[in-house]
């Protein structure tokens, strides 16, 4: 099975700075593929959160329950380099405590920055991740500017499709978009690095993912699975998806709790097989509060319905936009570069 084309770059999809009072910023490690990404709301967000994943890389996701004290956070960090990448959250706090962002605590004001990483160690020194020196820079390229997709930030190392051995994956990346519907954005940016495949939600098919052993066609996980196909030994929390879902709408805990939830539907549609033992997958949603739901304002279940379509866009997205990469001996082909061979 090829590769299919596909237009969805050709146009733009929106991007998660869309949605009023959010910023973004890569930091992509030049020495290895690695990096991170800082999902910014300086005058704070309402928070949530859903991990479905068996293996999660996580920082300050248990003060985003509904029934914990802290309203509102000022940052998602979203990191490689495995659990050591939780470190760029420190950066984060730096640069927005110097700048006087975050929550008063009489003694200081506290920035309140929740994180999640993906495995991204296979590619290059594993010794080199991203820490806080990583995420204070990309507190200062965050702007409200679309960020670019692709091998940046935290997708730099990221692969797809590894159930069969990463010397058959694909490249991953980052990807981002947006809907509007009655005056309300929602808006995601997706770290796309999973076990599975990369499906096109409007076909079904892969896009990218595990190859035949000549390398040279998409194997289609699911349909080698289902037919009794072995799967190579995996390392617990060696893949993950994690990513963040914005809106401008006003939303309490609970509500933005479960639209992080239902996000997850999207990527449901778009990676096969999901939410494994061995994936870590988390996603975070964020409300910074400017229209009221209200009048003629989406309700939730319309806003449940963009944020799974936005979760879905923005992974599809992250592997059209990735590039090609060759690490040492490991050579990981992109989806345009494998439609291209078989074209």
């Amino acid at each position: 099975m090829s590769a299919p084309s596909s237009s969805l770059l050709s146009h733009s999809a929106g991007a998660i700075t869309d949605v009023a009072g959010i910023e973004v910023g890569h930091f992509t490690e030049t020495r290895r593929p690695t990096g991170c990404t800082v999902i910014m709301a300086r005058e704070g967000a309402v928070a949530g959160v859903d991990v479905r994943g068996a293996a999660p890389g996580t920082r300050e996701t248990d003060l985003l329950s509904p029934g914990n004290l802290v309203q509102q956070i000022h940052a998602v960090m979203l990191a490689g380099g495995s659990a050591w990448g939780l470190a760029a959250a420190e950066g984060a706090m730096r640069w927005m405590e110097e700048r006087g962002i975050g929550m008063d605590v009489r003694f200081g004001t506290l920035p309140i920055v929740p994180a999640a990483v993906l495995f991204d160690l296979p590619m290059g020194d594993a010794r080199i991740r991203p820490d806080a020196a990583a995420g204070y820079a990309a507190c200062e390229a965050a702007s409200t500017a679309a960020p670019a997709e692709g091998n940046v930030g935290a997708g730099t190392g990221a692969l797809v499709g590894k159930l069969f051995g990463v010397h058959r994956a694909m490249k991953g990346g980052v990807g981002t978009a947006s809907v509007k519907v009655g005056g309300v954005t929602v808006g995601a940016l997706i770290a796309v690095n999973p076990l599975g495949d990369v499906i096109d939600p409007n076909t079904g098919q892969p896009v990218a993912g595990a190859r035949t052993e000549d390398g040279t066609r998409l194997l289609d996980t699911r349909r080698a699975l289902l037919r009794g196909d072995s799967p190579k030994p995996l390392l617990a929390g060696t893949n993950t998806t994690i990513g963040v879902i914005a809106t401008d709408a006003v939303l309490t805990k609970v509500q933005a709790n479960r639209l992080a939830m239902v996000a997850h539907d999207g990527l449901a549609r778009s990676i096969n097989p999901v939410h494994t033992m061995s994936d870590g997958d988390t996603l975070f949603a964020l409300a910074t509060g400017r229209v009221p739901l209200e009048g003629d304002a989406p309700g939730m279940t319309v806003l449940s319905t963009m944020a799974a379509e936005v979760a879905a866009i923005a992974t599809l997205r992250a592997v059209l936009a990735a590039r090609t990469v060759t690490v040492g001996e490991l050579h990981i082909p992109c989806a345009a570069d494998l439609g291209k061979a078989r074209g």
